[in-house]
């Protein structure tokens, strides 16, 4: 049993979106040189999630539109309000309260089983970085995604 880890960077300038980070990954198992066992995609975000699905166009759009009906950015948060919140804070902290709770509905992590040195997707599946939080005052917003490859 070996592992093989990497960090990777995306960037992201828009939320929410989907980023397809499929290629990334398996640029990555291929670098791992292990043939049979696992790979985990790990978000180090709490306001950008790992899933797999389908990168068909419309179907993206309609995702990005079920996460803000699901937490409108408009809405209130109390992690927004700055007047009351005391923790976790940073002097150039940004409103993202609705990105957290759009969070909830997704993961932080997927994992990929592993088969002759290929990762094993249905038809349509892609892996995607799902960016919920972008500060518009700093453009492209870079999120690290860790990869561990794990097997034989």
């Amino acid at each position: 049993m070996r592992t093989f880890s990497e960090t990777v960077s995306v960037e992201t300038d828009r939320a929410p979106a989907f980023v397809d980070i499929t290629e990334k990954i398996t640029d990555v198992v291929a670098r791992s040189e292990i043939e049979n066992g696992f790979v985990v995609i790990f978000s180090k975000h709490t306001t950008a999630a790992i899933k797999i699905n389908e990168a068909e166009p419309l179907l993206l759009k309609d995702m990005e539109c079920f996460l803000e009906r699901l937490a409108p950015k408009e809405s209130y948060y109390g992690h927004n309000d700055f007047a009351i919140r005391t923790v976790h804070m940073h002097e150039d902290e940004c409103p993202n309260g609705h990105a957290h709770c759009q969070h909830l509905m997704l993961s932080t992590s997927e994992q990929v089983p592993l088969i002759d040195g290929e990762m094993t997707f249905g038809e349509w599946q892609r892996i995607f970085l799902v960016e919920l939080d972008v500060d518009m005052v700093e453009l492209p917003k870079k999120r690290d995604v860790v990869i561990q490859v794990v097997g034989a």
